[in-house]
């Protein structure tokens, strides 16, 4: 096993390339080296990527946010402009592990990994946020939703690393939230879970919304339907209970011993609810 420290993005992706074996990127490293030592993967080369210019950064400009591809769900949880903006998306890379993991992992990290129970996933998913990818062929921007493909699965191709999740700007009167549950109080896995993302006119009438899904399929799922439910209206109650039923038949979950089908379907649509207020509130609807 090789392990590299590249100081350029050129050379990370030079090395990932030319890899004749199977190739690894080490960033927070809180689910790599655990399926390592697990026995799941042996990697031929580790690539790690933390010590490139830029990657630990998360870096505002007028059109939004670029957090790099190394930031810590701690820094996250720091940055006061992005908690302002987009507290969903910050709630949820919070809840990834325990304190102690918080400072290690990261968004992308939690991408690659492509589980289909990732907390970060769903609210970067609802917020519309986008990968900016780097590789042998140049960059590419596509949506964070088509980066998991299944479960431990990716899109990325060979050399390719995920340089930053990009967030724009955030609308005026808009708002997020993102939710789970988990049998336990803290450090589990998502049974489901749920984001939410709306925009609002200056009536309170809902013009914009976006909901995903996570634990309820092999990838998260964009639930257009469920934001066709809001939009044109206000959040009252039968537009939550119209998203609710949308969001449940929207799952194609599996039974296992952490939840049945029936179960998850159901509390789908019991967060997407939930979130969907706290989301409408933070928007400043009323």
């Amino acid at each position: 096993m090789r392990y590299i420290r590249p100081l350029s993005m050129e050379d990370a992706v030079g090395q990932l390339a030319g890899s004749p074996g199977t190739a690894a990127i080490l960033a927070g490293g809180s689910d790599l080296l655990v399926r390592m030592k697990g026995g799941f993967i042996e990697p031929d080369l580790i690539v790690d990527i933390k010590a490139i210019d830029g990657l630990g950064e998360i870096r505002e400009t007028a059109e939004g946010f670029s957090i790099g591809a190394a930031v810590s769900c701690a820094l996250m949880g720091e940055s006061a402009a992005l908690n302002r903006e987009w507290p969903g998306v910050v709630e949820a890379a919070k809840l990834i592990g325990s304190k102690q993991v918080q400072g290690r992992c990261t968004i992308v990290g939690n991408l690659c990994n492509a589980s289909p129970a990732a907390d970060s996933v769903p609210a970067l998913v609802a917020a519309g946020a986008r990968a900016l990818i780097v590789g042998p062929g140049g960059r590419r921007t596509v949506a964070v939703e088509a980066v998991p493909t299944g479960p431990g699965k990716t899109s990325l191709a060979k050399g390719e690393i995920i340089e930053a999740i990009l967030l724009d700007r955030r609308a005026p009167r808009s708002g997020d939230a993102y939710l789970r549950f988990i049998p336990r109080t803290e450090m589990d896995i998502a049974v489901v879970s749920a984001g939410v993302n709306l925009t609002l006119d200056e009536q309170g009438v809902v013009k914009s919304a976006r909901v995903a899904l996570g634990a309820a399929a092999p990838t998260v799922l964009l639930v257009e339907e469920a934001a066709e439910a809001l939009i044109g209206r206000k959040l009252d109650e039968a537009a939550l209970e119209r998203l609710a039923k949308v969001c449940s038949g929207a799952c194609r979950p599996i039974d296992d011993k952490r939840g049945t089908v029936e179960f998850r379907r159901k509390v789908a649509g019991v967060l997407a609810r939930r979130a969907a207020t706290t989301a409408y509130a933070r928007a400043g609807g009323k």
